[in-house]
């Protein structure tokens, strides 16, 4: 069998699942999804019309059909046959037993992944197209049991059934001989695994993590027939002892044993015939202390150990005899006292992370770590007091928020020419702030006591992505040279002294994705009459609360507002993140939200948010309001709004925070809030409104502080309230419901001036336009 390069084994299994088609797509023709037509001299007729027959059993509306590389069909040059098809995020539909697809007989390589497959099995005619090499169809959503057919695709190399819902019994593959990779990961199989699996001739990658199969499970003793270099048993609910028999695979180098619920300790010597792990990981596991001393047996060579969320106490010894270990994982534990000074000495250490524990300091000088290895230190959320030790020189990533390190922070870390993240926020650091931020790629100081002015010193073409220094003492202004940042997505200096106008000058920013202010002394407009809509296209977090902002708002104010895409991100979480180096570095923020202060709330990638609280805005709240589908926390309250409340916010479907309170609002409100089932927090106390308050659960169920302090207003929360029969419309307000049309139509004006981008504002402003006058119903309120 072709051994794999033990460097791709170690950093990314999967990448195989990719690299296996490439062998013959320079052989080949491709046929794509939107144009199945263009190019296509090898393929014959009959298999672009089975092709496009396929295809149109599904909605496809989701194919990047601008990425031929990756989605389509290809053909095999000499025969005209389609070989291989590779359909990613793209079908939504249902699989159907007698699809179309179960009649390419020539199939080698199908990619079938993350698409949505709604009620759909797998057919068991899959067992048909047995020359199938690669078959990948994770992320699927597919439900029932795997197939016995499949146990006929004698030819089958790589299989890839992960991240979906299918149950039952181990699948019977033992007699496919050539399979080499097998994952059916996160998925609700049951029972053992076959002993059979550990002696396949050429499997080396098997990654059955997050299931319910149980055990144990037998290993033959000829262990040494055995291909097996990656096993992932994780999150499972094995009984009885499973590490006796998995020291029998010998070839093994990357071992995941995380989270696998078992009611004893793991004793780390019973690995000790591993001679060749590389990689081992037992997060989630209790281990015995025993096993963890200087002087216990374990697997010699490892290059990672992740013992995270294990309960350990005390530091574990016996790490001081792995002397080619390059990352250590120990966060999450309860690990007291100073770190040793012999751990900075390991030879090949490079990523350390020692988190979550309960460290109170670091055993040795201050320049203990200066000649270490690491490039990645983890030392957040622990005990640490004093001055900060002087960072590694080789240093890329420090994190050390959540401690007590008092005094100023070293210039040593200007010095550090390779450092790009730095977060050393939610510690007691005092003076002047770092005049190197320019050098960093993500740099967070947060809630410490520094002072000084920014500085103005941010280059043409620097990386500077997230810069968070809210919360100390800054005074001066914003620097201009913030303008050559044109990678900010994340920039936060609230909570500080800084006095200056609003920065209208940093609207040519094409990334920056959250903007906070609050809590400063900056002053004058937010819109300046020759300057129209705001100018942030991407911004989603907007922040400038308590400070001296006055003026007023166009009604066109967030017509440039791109809302974010309702998707996802490549990580798989709902948060703004930067891949730094084999980490994921979150973005947190601290957001007035549902009327609470949430702390180190992770940012969501795919909504938005506004507060203009505390300033002194007048006029009327921007109609354009209504254009943000995304939006879910709104904070308006004092100021000085004037007019009605937009009955474009009815279109504001995922809004679950809205204040509006302490302002001159008149009118009545919109009975269309009470259709917004995401509401969970409402506040319009302290205006001028009238009339009933909209009987909903979402607006009902608030306390009756939300809707205080205005006089005209009654209705539940309030009061019981009564109504009488309808009477002519008062000619006060029959001429009130003409001018709001007639704002309401000039404002479909304004829309139409700005292009086809806010087409959208057409559609809401039809809802205004169409709404229930509030002279139908003559509202009595109890006195």
């Amino acid at each position: 069998m072709t051994t794999m390069p033990e460097t791709l084994l170690r950093l990314h299994f999967l990448s195989l699942l990719l690299l296996s088609s490439c062998a013959f797509l320079s052989s080949s023709s491709t046929i794509d999804v939107d144009d199945v037509v263009v190019g296509l001299v090898a393929c014959l007729p009959r298999q672009i019309e089975a092709f496009t027959q396929f295809t149109n059993e599904f909605d496809t509306r989701s194919c990047n059909h601008s990425d031929y590389s990756n989605n389509g069909a290809w053909c095999d040059n000499s025969t005209g046959a389609v070989t291989k098809i590779h359909l990613t995020g793209c079908l939504s539909g249902t699989l159907k037993p007698n699809s179309s697809l179960f009649g390419f007989q020539q199939l080698r390589h199908l990619v079938l992944s993350n698409n949505n497959f709604i009620s759909s099995t797998l057919p068991s005619k899959f067992g048909n197209l047995n020359r199938l090499e690669v078959l990948i169809l994770s992320s699927n959503g597919l439900l029932g049991e795997v197939p016995s057919s499949i146990s006929n695709l004698s030819q089958l190399s790589i299989l890839k059934l992960s991240k979906n819902k299918l149950i039952g019994s181990f699948p019977l593959i033992s007699n496919l001989t050539k399979l080499s990779v097998l994952s059916l990961s996160q998925n609700l199989f049951t029972g053992t695994i076959p002993s059979s699996i550990f002696t396949m001739p050429s499997l080396f990658y098997l990654n059955v993590n997050d299931n319910h199969l149980t055990g144990p499970h037998e290993v033959p003793d000829s262990s040494t027939s055995s291909s097996l270099e990656f096993l992932n048993l994780g999150k499972n609910q094995f009984e009885g002892k499973i590490l006796e028999p998995i020291s029998k695979l010998i070839n093994l180098k990357r071992l995941d044993l995380s989270f696998l619920n078992i009611s004893y300790p793991i004793d780390l010597r019973l690995l000790s015939s591993l001679k060749s792990l590389l990689d081992l990981y037992l997060s989630g596991n209790s281990l015995l202390a025993t096993s963890l001393s200087a002087d216990s047996d374990i697997p010699p060579n490892l290059e990672t150990l992740v013992m995270s969320y294990c309960d350990l106490n005390e530091f574990p010894n016996v790490l001081k005899t792995l002397n080619n270990l390059r990352g250590l994982s120990i966060s999450s534990n309860r690990i007291k006292g100073k770190v040793p000074e012999w751990l900075w000495t390991l030879p090949s250490l490079s990523t350390v992370l020692l988190g979550n524990n309960y460290f109170n300091g670091f055993q040795g000088t201050r320049k203990v770590l200066v000649d270490s290895s690491v490039q990645m230190l983890d030392i957040q959320s622990n005990h640490f007091e004093g001055e900060i030790p002087l960072p590694p020189l080789s240093l890329n990533a420090f994190y050390a928020r959540n401690n007590t390190f008092t005094g100023n922070i070293p210039l040593s870390f200007c010095n550090r020419t390779s450092l790009t993240v730095l977060d050393l926020s939610y510690n007691n650091f005092t003076g002047p702030i770092l005049q190197c931020l320019n050098d960093f790629k993500i740099v967070k100081l947060r809630k410490n006591n520094l002072e000084g002015n920014l500085p103005d010193r941010f280059n043409v073409g620097t990386s500077l992505r997230t810069i968070d220094v809210g919360e100390n003492r800054l005074t001066g202004k914003l620097p201009r040279s913030f303008l050559n940042c044109s990678s900010f997505k994340f920039l936060s200096v609230d909570h500080n002294r800084i006095e200056d106008t609003f920065p209208f000058w940093l609207k040519d920013l094409p990334n920056l994705q959250v903007f906070k202010l609050r809590s400063n002394k900056f002053y004058g407009p937010i819109s300046l009459p020759d300057q129209g809509p705001l100018a942030f296209p991407e911004l989603h977090i907007f922040e400038i609360s308590d400070n001296n902002f006055t003026g007023s708002l166009p009604p066109s104010y967030f017509v440039n507002w791109k809302s974010p895409s309702l998707k996802i991100n490549g990580a798989g979480t709902m948060y703004m993140a930067e891949d730094i180096g084999a980490s994921t570095y979150d973005d947190l923020i601290d957001l007035q939200y549902k009327g609470l202060s949430m702390e180190q709330m992770g940012i969501l990638t795919f909504y938005s948010a506004i507060d203009l609280s505390g300033n002194k805005i007048e006029g009327q709240i921007p109609v354009s309001i209504g254009l943000l589908k995304t939006l879910i926390a709104l904070n308006l309250s004092n100021n000085a709004f004037t007019g009605h409340i937009p009955l474009a916010l009815a279109n504001v479907t995922e809004l679950e925070s809205l204040d509006l309170s302490r302002n001159q609002l008149s009118g009545t409100i919109p009975s269309g809030l009470k259709s917004l089932s995401f509401l969970a927090h409402i506040n319009v106390s302290h205006n001028q409104l009238k009339g009933e308050i909209p009987q909903g659960t979402q607006i009902t169920g608030q306390s009756k502080s939300s809707f205080e302090g205005n006089a005209g207003l009654c209705g539940l929360p309030l009061e019981e309230s009564w109504f009488a029969p309808p009477t002519q419309q008062p000619k006060e307000e029959e001429e009130e419901e003409e001018k709001e049309e007639e704002e309401v139509l000039n404002w479909r004006g304004v829309a139409i001036g700005f292009g086809p981008g806010v087409l959208l504002g057409l559609a809401i402003t039809q809802v205004i336009a169409s709404y229930k006058p509030e002279w139908l119903i003559k509202i009595m309120c109890q006195q």
